[in-house]
């Protein structure tokens, strides 16, 4: 199993350098872009909303590990902070079939990250958030 890993400051400056780690990681193993696009999607939500949410008034780190199987060959992307406990999963689904205006605010970034991964998991272990994305990089 190969895995890699980024510790960065969790701030939304450096999504760039979030995205272009993980897209470094994808394409050595021959991702597809039309994949490698839906979990660029995917990381973004979650770094982005780390980056405004975790910490509050200071500033924490975000580990970012990229994992791949094989059998199909699949990448799993974790995130790490200590920042507060927050379970994003936990939140109920929008009605997507509402009209805009009829809908709550929120809740459609992480229900898109749902929809286009495999599979996604959180847990709070060790003063630690830990998400977890799972795509099968198999076309």
């Amino acid at each position: 199993m190969l895995v890699f890993e980024l510790i960065v400051k969790a701030l939304p400056e450096n999504l760039d350098e979030v995205i272009g780690f993980v897209n470094e990681q994808l394409e050595e193993v021959g991702c597809a872009i039309k994949v490698e696009f839906a979990i660029d999607v995917a990381v973004e939500e979650i770094f982005v909303n780390i980056a405004n949410y975790a910490y509050k008034e200071t500033v924490g780190n975000a580990a970012i590990i990229v994992e791949f199987t094989d059998s199909p060959l699949t990448a799993i992307i974790t995130f790490v902070d200590k920042g507060v406990p927050f379970d994003p999963l936990a939140k109920e689904d929008p009605d997507i079939t509402l009209a805009v205006d009829d809908r709550k605010i929120g809740g459609l970034g992480i229900f898109m990250v749902k929809k286009s991964m495999d599979s996604v998991s959180y847990e709070y272990v060790d003063g630690e958030n830990r998400l977890t994305l799972k795509k099968s990089l198999a076309v």
